[in-house]
């Protein structure tokens, strides 16, 4: 089963995957003849069957013929769709979508809502374990649509604090970066948009221990996110908020100013 699948999604997997057997079965086709008809290994197919991967649309399109199931078995494509975000992120993202203000502290990458289009692909579609060209096209689409938020009326506020570390991370062949870097000199021009940058010489010891989202939503409840390698947490009480949010402002209070972290991109950007 590949990581990052909501239970949900795993469910419809299972069922589909037995309905497909089940089909198989009652019209007297072999699993080697579908997997030759869809032009599949066995194994590839079995592991469909039995859920542990995505059914595709292809073998349900092979299928259907197959087994004469009139559009049946293809209209199961509808349940199998990617889920737009990691099971980790997907409550943040709901959050997100209702801010009326974004604090957000970022250590290695480039922030989701400031990525170029190029920068997205290179690191979903290298994510490990690899996932298959439908499921990053859907993901690379999901984050560009999310960028939407940074100019919807009524204007959300959006803060941003970059770590060094992220704008000389390499992303991609060498043309990505710099393109990444003007991208970033453009958004930030928007009002309603702040980007600085802590330089290496004058990050706090707390700015090592990864990324911090803070979000006010319009009903002026407060979350922060911290997001790691397979786990996401979301906190919209207690101490984790209080000591998350005390902890960006730290980092902030370090960071160069709006200008200086202007002319600090500008000069990478023409380095790269």
């Amino acid at each position: 089963m590949a990581s990052g699948e909501s239970q949900q999604a795993q469910q419809n997997w299972r069922y589909c995957g037995g309905q497909i057997k089940l089909w198989r079965e009652e019209a007297g086709v072999s699993r080697q003849q579908l997997a030759s008809e869809a032009g599949y290994d066995f194994e590839y197919v079995k592991s469909m069957e039995c859920g542990r991967r995505r059914s595709t649309l292809r073998l349900l399109q092979v299928e259907d013929q197959l087994c004469r199931a009139r559009g049946k078995l293809v209209a199961a494509h509808e349940f199998l769709k990617p889920e737009s975000f990691p099971q980790r992120t997907q409550q943040y993202v709901l959050v997100e979508s209702e801010a009326i203000t974004v604090q957000w502290y970022e250590t290695m990458l480039i922030p989701g809502l400031l990525q170029t289009a190029e920068y997205a692909r290179e690191l979903i579609s290298n994510d490990c374990p690899p996932l298959d060209e439908e499921t990053v096209a859907e993901r690379v689409a999901a984050r560009l649509k999310r960028q939407e938020k940074l100019t919807r009326k009524p204007l959300a506020l959006f803060s941003f604090v970059l770590h060094e570390a992220a704008l000389r991370g390499v992303v991609g062949d060498e043309g990505v970066m710099p393109r990444q870097l003007e991208h970033l000199l453009e958004v930030g021009q928007q009002r309603n948009v702040s980007i600085q940058v802590l330089p290496f010489k004058s990050a706090p010891a707390a700015a090592l221990s990864g990324p911090i989202v803070l979000v006010e939503t319009a009903d002026h409840e407060q979350y922060a996110f911290a997001d790691g390698q397979e786990t996401g947490a979301l906190y919209g009480s207690g101490d984790k908020l209080s000591i998350l949010t005390q902890r960006h402002g730290m980092i902030r209070m370090q960071a160069l100013s709006v200008e200086e972290s202007a002319r600090f991109i500008r000069k990478l950007a023409e380095e790269l």
